[in-house]
């Protein structure tokens, strides 16, 4: 089992490199524990994707390290990686701003052999979500696909809106997912469809997908076809479509193309959205140390 995690986004709303923003008491990033975490849980291999100009400085703060515990490789998630003949904007190219999560993934492709978990770098996840999607990559099921999911409530900040996929499931398998915006509104949560649709109300209880899914290596074809449909139907708005893994596998259960479980975690979910969202997570985090559930040093 490998660990992919998404590494390149450029975290705008965070204003700076949220990735590399210490959490942990001796400066560990998130992805430090998410690493230590799919360690923990059995995961054999860690492949990050992140832009090939910050592979020295990617390499020296976060790789050198864990890599003495875990294999390391990179994939790099570039603007050229796409079909042929697309021409890429030039206001885009200046911004080097990314295609999105399915096309990020995708540029793992050439390192990825086995069947993996992807996750988001951003992300703390907790430990039972690894060992959920251990478990579920190790079972007898021939379908490797599945996302894990938290309750809504559980993934919100008091700081802004968020994105998350809201999912529909029927006898364990999703049925639809939504990818939307989440904000409080008058004490509910409500959920703006980024498709432009109507807005709805969701119950706290409501579950959602967090860029957690588990795969094998039959998502790189479907990924490259979907791709080349993606780029024509969206070729007058190159500036600003983004090719995103919920949406793609969104369509795909609907369509009946694929079938993907859903699975539920007792983990805690803690992220960073904004900057004012750290003081949070570190706290959490220095929780989580002083119940024993990580040492105090996490890499020694």
């Amino acid at each position: 089992m490998q660990l992919l995690i998404m590494a390149a986004g450029l975290g705008s709303r965070f204003g700076g490199s949220k990735q590399t923003t210490p959490m942990g008491p001796h400066g560990e990033f998130i992805i430090d524990y998410s690493v230590y975490d799919a360690y923990k849980a059995g995961f054999s291999k860690v492949v990050f994707i992140i832009k090939e100009e910050n592979k020295e400085q990617f390499e020296e703060s976060i790789g050198a390290r864990v890599r003495k515990y875990i294999p390391v490789e990179y994939a790099f998630q570039k603007l050229e990686d796409i079909p042929e003949g697309v021409i890429i904007p030039e206001e885009r190219r200046e911004k080097g701003k990314p295609w999105g999560t399915a096309q990020a993934i995708y540029a793992a492709r050439d390192v990825i052999t086995e069947p993996f978990l992807v996750i988001n770098a951003d992300d703390f996840y907790g430990r039972d979500a690894f060992v959920t999607a251990k478990e579920f990559l190790e079972s007898d099921n021939e379908n490797k696909y599945s996302t894990i999911c938290y309750e809504a409530k559980k993934t919100m900040t008091e700081n802004g809106s968020v994105k998350r996929g809201v999912v529909e499931s029927e006898n364990g398998n999703l049925k639809s997912i939504t990818e939307s915006k989440l904000e409080f509104v008058d004490g509910h949560i409500q959920a703006s469809p980024l498709d432009g649709s109507e807005p709805f109300q969701i119950e706290d209880s409501c579950l959602v997908a967090m860029n957690m899914f588990t795969f094998d290596k039959t998502l790189f074809p479907f990924l490259k076809e979907k791709m080349e449909k993606f780029f024509e139907e969206n070729k007058d708005d190159l500036n600003s479509c983004e090719f995103l893994i919920p949406i793609e596998i969104g369509k795909a259960v609907q369509s009946g193309e694929k079938e993907v479980k859903v699975l539920g975690t007792t983990a805690e979910w803690h992220g960073i959205t904004y900057k004012e969202d750290t003081p949070e997570v570190q706290a959490a985090i220095k929780k989580l140390i002083y119940k024993g559930e990580y040492p105090d040093n996490l890499w020694e």
